[in-house]
């Protein structure tokens, strides 16, 4: 277990020795690329609360984008695929996007992740000029779903997952998450999400859990 601060939108790799006991699935949940594969889930994300509509917020300043994020080598090999056209959209050459290091992680798709670069306290992709990421802004305009550009861990977040449990960011246990405490539940907020990585069971099976927080 690491013991520094961790980085936003950095995917948890152990369970935090603080956690309690997970609930667990009535059967693994594999997600739409072979990996990861949910059986259990922390109670807590049916219970804290995060303000989900991001670009209508007011008041974090893209606080979640300051360290950049990790990118799964699924999605890197799409993200290359698309280069020549997103780094005329971004005027960003591609050598500046990614850090050299490769972190190989059986959970992640493809095997490992790489690191968005920083540049002037930020992620090299968000929009300096406006709000948000420009990846994401890069989809919308050429009519792709985000999904195929944008890694697992950005669209999960403030959700993540480790050693097979769905669980909460880092920045949500230690309560430096801008955005908390206000808006839907971390599993409402991120209900759509899973449903897209992990199909309409889980969601029904998490909707059934759910219940019992109520």
């Amino acid at each position: 277990m690491k013991t520094s601060k961790p980085k936003p939108k950095a995917r948890r790799t152990a369970r935090p020795i603080y956690a309690s006991s997970p609930l667990s699935l009535p059967r693994p949940f594999v997600s739409r690329y072979g990996v990861p594969v949910l059986t259990s889930v922390e109670s807590v994300i049916f219970q804290r609360r995060y303000f989900t509509d991001c670009m209508a917020c007011s008041f974090c300043h893209d606080w979640c984008c300051s360290h950049g994020v990790d990118v799964d080598l699924a999605h890197l090999r799409v993200i290359k695929a698309h280069a020549p056209a997103l780094a005329a959209y971004t005027g960003i050459p591609r050598r500046q996007w990614f850090r050299r290091t490769i972190t190989r992680d059986n959970e992640m798709p493809g095997g490992g992740s790489v690191r968005t670069r920083v540049t002037n306290g930020a992620c090299v992709f968000l929009d300096r000029a406006g709000r948000g990421c420009r990846i994401h802004a890069f989809c919308l305009e050429r009519g792709l779903d985000y999904h195929e550009l944008k890694p697992i861990v950005d669209c999960l977040f403030p959700l993540t997952f480790a050693d097979g449990t769905l669980t909460t960011a880092p920045e949500v246990d230690d309560n430096s998450l801008v955005c908390l405490d206000t808006g839907p539940t971390l599993y409402r907020g991120l209900r759509g999400e899973l449903e897209y990585y992990f199909g309409t069971d889980l969601v029904h099976t998490l909707d059934g859990i759910e219940a019992s927080f109520k």
